[in-house]
């Protein structure tokens, strides 16, 4: 059996750092996606859209109750895709590795 010889170490730490930056991204998408969807719908200010949209993407729960539709149907898909979105993140950080 013959092994595959491991990549530069300089050609690792530039993907690792490719997978950072796509990460960040993700990430930054999607608290920003949340924060003003809560702004909207909850009619919260721009501190609580982001405690809110924070709280959900890290899978805390909802801070803020929903009393309209609108609300209740954000909510809702904004913790489907949360989910996703973190699978997503960790997939991507772990590319490299």
């Amino acid at each position: 059996m013959r092994l595959k010889k491991l990549p530069h170490k300089r050609h690792f730490i530039n993907q690792l750092q490719k997978a950072s930056l796509i990460t960040l991204s993700i990430v930054v998408f999607s608290l920003a996606l949340g924060m003003f969807g809560y702004m909207y719908f909850f009619d919260l200010s721009w501190a609580d859209g982001l405690y809110n949209a924070s709280m959900i993407l890290t899978g805390m729960g909802p801070v803020a109750e929903a009393k309209s539709l609108g609300a209740k149907l954000f909510g809702s898909f904004y913790a489907l895709y949360s989910g996703v979105a973190f699978l997503t993140s960790i997939s991507v950080m772990m590319t490299p590795i």
